[in-house]
């Protein structure tokens, strides 16, 4: 699903993607670890076609994320560490999703109530000005909604309390067949029930890359 082949990536001097080969296929689910600095964000941000290449690529089910970027987007679903600011209400954004990315609102309404997140009583509330904790539920909502067979997760859990935490994990469990589930992470002990295989990168390089039952 996902193939990165000698990944090259550079920002003036420094050397953040250092030859990066790698190979994400249906059903593993994955923890990406390693210090800040070590290079992950830069690699999730070449998978989403964010950055150009300074040498290699990437493909998505065989499309690149640069040159083919919206097609490559529809079967990706990313939630991010930090919410982006958007400015839309929670009725609008739904609306905008809906349509752009052809999602049924009663899904993310299901996965919202799920994570516990009374959607409805907000629905004109502005997202910008939702707490950090309902940012992060309705973005994991949206991302379940979409049902996409590669989801990228940065960071996913660091809004949540500790019951959301759980409850987010249950939904992904019930969902995990069939798909690319990619974690961003620093707790290992969390993800460790889900994933099968654990990433270590270190300076731009992955150096271990380790698959567990």
């Amino acid at each position: 699903m996902i193939k990165v082949n000698n990944l090259t990536k550079k920002f003036g001097e420094h050397i953040s993607l250092d030859n990066i080969n790698c190979e994400f296929k249906k059903n593993d689910y994955i923890a990406l670890m390693g210090a800040n600095g070590a290079g992950k964000t830069t690699l999730i941000r070449s998978i989403l076609g964010y950055y150009h290449p300074d040498n290699g690529g990437v493909l998505i089910n065989g499309l690149d994320p640069i040159k083919e970027r919206v097609k490559v987007l529809e079967n990706i679903s990313f939630v991010p560490q930090l919410p982006p600011p958007i400015k839309l209400s929670i009725s609008e954004l739904m609306q905008y999703v809906s349509v752009g990315a052809n999602v049924d609102k009663q899904k993310i309404i299901h996965y919202a109530n799920e994570m516990k997140l009374d959607i409805k009583t907000n629905m004109n509330k502005s997202f910008f000005k939702l707490s950090g904790g309902m940012k992060q539920k309705l973005l994991i909502a949206i991302s379940l909604a979409k049902q996409n067979n590669i989801i990228i997760y940065d960071e996913p859990t660091a809004n949540l309390d500790p019951k959301a935490r759980d409850d987010f994990y249950r939904l992904l469990k019930q969902n995990e067949d069939e798909k690319v589930l990619l974690f961003v992470t620093h707790r290992l002990e969390e993800v460790e029930q889900i994933v099968n295989r654990q990433i270590y990168m270190d300076l731009g390089k992955i150096v271990s890359d380790e698959v567990i039952s």
